[in-house]
């Protein structure tokens, strides 16, 4: 029989809530069909099997907490898939002789992948790897039956290495009364605290405020949508235009589309926009790709379903991952201006602010209503200084200002 294991299904994940299993003992499953649903540091997700055979024990009833890698069930059945991934790629060893007595089938072990082409891998994970020219034999695999995925790629240049555990949370003594509600952290509220607490107190930040006239901007979404409604396609929002504005900023100032990598800085060849998404439980990142070459339909198009599959908890794990810069936009909730925090590694995020009518001075100095929207960058002074910052603004700023230029 075969360990089904716990798979790392987000890049921060060291352990899951096992949720509800679709499948029971005795069920056959084939590859790629949903045996449970996992809460992780993330989200709930579905977990897949990578495997054919039949489900021989459940070990980890719904409800159970278990690490990455330790197994949560066995699986009875002919593994071709865990036998190829074992296979040496290069010479191997004397065969032992062979015996009458048929070999009991090996257990998947959470280790390496084998070399080369070969190593088990997924196919994000591949593509990275590729762009990175990362050999993926050298690389220990987190996924499920030690299959590699995109979190464990390194950066070029950068000798692969285990992902330390983070530190115990210190209990901290908070005083309640009666009619006091205490609420355990689920694995998505225990990341964020660890995560942006790391972020406050490693990062440097930095903090710039620009002002946006958004009143060309306002008049163009709206002859846009106005078509489109008469048309029959989907309506464009002012985030839309934020991020595509955003993402052709970052590839003009690589400095703000990089990382601080220790003794390096890496400055990512790809703008690759990480949109923060609010979720019942948190908030998380989902990444648009090669974002500053799309247009923006494409752009409208890709967030709309990133925010829809979030939400309804359908976000592959390759989706969270190789995110080089951020943006969160709680203009809809109506706050005016705020400061993000850095989403480590990256360099720095943006935060984006509702439009607001004021009283504004014209260019004939005089008094009249304007439409205002305020940005705010969070950056990483080891990476970027204030004068990087503040042209990155700048260019998002003309280019909301004179918005048609985002359609060409």
């Amino acid at each position: 029989m075969t360990p089904i294991t716990m798979p790392k299904l987000s890049d921060t994940m060291l352990e899951g809530t096992l949720i509800k299993w679709h499948k029971k003992a005795g069920d056959p499953i084939s590859m790629g069909d949903v045996i449970a649903d996992v809460e992780t540091d993330k989200a709930t997700m579905e977990m897949e099997a990578f495997d054919d055979g039949v489900i021989a024990k459940i070990i980890v009833p719904e409800g159970g907490v278990v690490k990455v890698g330790e197994p949560i069930a066995m699986l009875e059945g002919d593994n071709a898939s865990a036998k190829k991934s074992e296979a040496p790629a290069a010479a191997s060893p004397p065969a032992a002789p062979k015996s009458s007595t048929p070999a009991a089938p090996k257990p998947r072990p959470h280790a390496a992948a084998t070399a080369g082409s070969r190593a088990k891998a997924s196919p994000l994970a591949r593509k990275i790897a590729l762009e990175r020219g990362i050999d993926l034999s050298a690389i220990q695999g987190t996924g499920p039956a030690g299959r590699i995925v995109a979190a464990d790629v390194p950066e070029a240049g950068s000798a692969p290495a285990a992902k330390a555990a983070s530190p115990a949370a210190p209990r901290i003594d908070v005083p309640s009364g009666e009619g006091d509600k205490k609420i355990p952290l689920s694995g998505m509220r225990r990341t964020i605290a660890e995560r942006l607490l790391a972020s406050k107190t490693q990062i440097p930040h930095f903090y710039l405020t620009m002002e946006i006239d958004a009143a060309p901007l306002t008049r163009l979404r709206k002859e846009i949508n106005t078509a489109a409604e008469a048309s029959g396609t989907p309506k464009v929002t002012i985030n839309d235009f934020i991020l595509l504005a955003a993402a052709r900023a970052a590839a003009l100032h690589p400095k703000i589309n990089s990382a601080f990598a220790g003794d390096s800085v890496v400055e990512y060849a790809k703008v690759n926009l990480s949109v923060a998404i609010a979720v019942e439980d948190g908030l998380i990142t989902p990444v648009i790709r090669e974002a500053d070459k799309l247009s923006l339909r494409d752009i409208s198009a890709a967030v709309k379903d990133l925010a829809t599959r979030a939400r309804s908890k359908k976000i592959k794990p390759e989706e969270y991952a190789g995110g080089t810069l951020t943006i969160s936009n709680l203009g809809a909730y109506g706050v005016e201006s705020f400061y993000a925090i850095i989403n480590p590694p990256q360099a720095a995020i943006l935060a984006v602010g509702a439009i607001v009518k004021k009283p504004v001075v014209n260019a004939q100095d005089q008094i009249v209503v304007g439409q205002r929207m305020t940005i705010a960058l969070s950056g990483d002074h080891r990476v970027a200084d204030g004068a990087t910052g503040a042209e990155f603004l700048a260019t998002i700023r003309k280019a909301l200002e004179a918005p048609a230029t985002l359609l060409f």
